[in-house]
């Protein structure tokens, strides 16, 4: 998409703002650093999902791991976990959050592996918010929500549109956008200049 094509886009959002659901697996989107070459900052991302949802707080939805580190007593938040929470609040994101588990791994480098799903939440908050939305806007290219979406499509016509990175969508979506479970796959690469964090720092 082109600037022009995504302005369009937007701006057919302006009508039912207070009808759109907006869930950020902020996990995944992390991850799309990988394959942009840049990062997806948290006030960009807000200013960018109130043109989809604006005025019932509820309904944007930002779900992130709170790391304590491997220490299973611990109850002090790593200093990045805590920062990214506490910035999703700020910029008045819905935060739901858990721990994060370490699991003991030897082939790690560290001896452990980090994990931290939030598919249950995500599909079942979708499912428990059904009457106060009628559009998704999914900020996740993971394929595992497509199941939840075709459910609230055949049983509640729901409206799905899911942002992901290109070289970071499951097949499960690319899937789902050709059998009109998802209206349209978004590519945040397109976003660039709405959503870099550093974007005015490289010019």
């Amino acid at each position: 998409m082109n600037p022009a094509e995504i302005t369009t886009f937007l701006n057919s959002f302006t009508q039912k703002q207070e009808r759109i659901i907006v869930v950020v697996d902020f996990g995944n989107v992390d991850k799309w650093k990988e394959n942009l070459g840049w990062k997806v900052g948290i006030q960009e991302l807000s200013r960018l999902v109130k043109i989809f949802s604006y005025g019932n707080k509820e309904l944007r939805r930002f779900y992130y791991g709170s790391d304590f580190g491997p220490k299973e007593r611990s109850t002090t938040l790593s200093l990045w976990s805590a920062s990214i929470l506490n910035r999703a609040n700020m910029n008045r994101f819905e935060v739901i959050t858990k721990p994060v588990k370490y699991i003991h791994d030897s082939l790690k480098a560290n001896g452990y592996e980090k994990k931290c799903d939030f598919d249950v939440e995500m599909a079942v908050d979708l499912i428990r918010l059904r009457d106060q939305y009628d559009d998704i806007v999914l900020f996740s290219g993971d394929g595992d929500l497509v199941y939840a979406l075709r459910y609230l499509r055949d049983a509640f016509r729901k409206m799905s549109y899911v942002f992901g990175a290109r070289g970071h969508v499951g097949r499960e979506v690319v899937d789902a956008v050709k059998d009109g479970v998802i209206q349209r796959l978004l590519y945040a690469d397109d976003f660039k200049y709405r959503l870099d964090m550093d974007r005015f720092q490289r010019r």
